[in-house]
């Protein structure tokens, strides 16, 4: 099978962002939550429904035994990926950055064919970046709203200067939301833009920061 990714996700926080790791502050989410986001609950039936449809998109691959093998932190994927999208969401409404509809559907014709066909692509996105197929256009309106943040920012991310500056917005918009995470996921990290006790499985394939996930969730 093609291991080819889709159009890559521009720059992952942990790309943009090289410091040390830093203990997030802050008091015990509210009971109930997995985190709490500029004031809004994540509930942890959100995290775990969306764990549940990848692992249902799994049992359906031949390969099901290793994905969920290598998908153990799939919980905390799923948290990640909820809080980060709402950190870049901030950032780009402060740059005055929106994301429409149809440039996110562009994105998704590019990537599938790309991939060879939408089949191929609910593949890569399932295999790689634990995504079920309901997920997919979520998952890549990021590939929109990074390279957009960076043009408004007056910025290139393909340089380091350009990725500092969109590292500092992102970390700028992390801490306006006063991120606080329940200690069963680990702590969030301002600077890096990241849970502290999780790296994305694809970060390895773009740049070259070794290790993978853990198990356990």
């Amino acid at each position: 099978m093609h291991r080819r990714r889709p159009t890559a996700l521009a720059l992952s926080a942990a790309t943009l962002l090289a410091g040390p790791l830093l203990t997030a502050c802050g008091s015990e989410a509210r009971p109930g939550a997995a985190a709490v986001v500029g004031g809004d609950r994540i509930d942890v039936a959100t995290v775990q429904r969306q764990a549940s449809d990848v692992r249902s998109a799994q049992r359906t691959s031949a390969r099901s035994a290793d994905l969920v093998k290598e998908s153990g932190q799939l919980n905390r994927a799923k948290l990640h990926g909820l809080i980060f999208g709402r950190v870049l969401d901030r950032a780009a409404k402060d740059a005055g950055v929106s994301v429409s509809r149809k440039e996110i559907q562009q994105v998704r014709a590019a990537a599938t064919a790309q991939s060879g066909g939408d089949e191929e692509l609910s593949t890569v996105m399932l295999e790689q970046r634990w995504v079920a197929p309901g997920q997919i256009e979520e998952d890549l309106r990021k590939e929109v709203q990074l390279p957009k943040l960076a043009q408004a920012l007056g910025v290139d991310l393909q340089t380091p200067a350009g990725q500092e500056a969109v590292g500092k917005a992102l970390t700028e918009a992390s801490k306006a939301l006063h991120i606080d995470v329940n200690p069963r996921y680990g702590s969030w990290d301002d600077r890096k833009v990241q849970l502290s006790t999780y790296k994305a499985p694809w970060i390895t394939q773009v740049t070259a920061v070794q290790g993978q996930p853990e198990a356990g969730a």
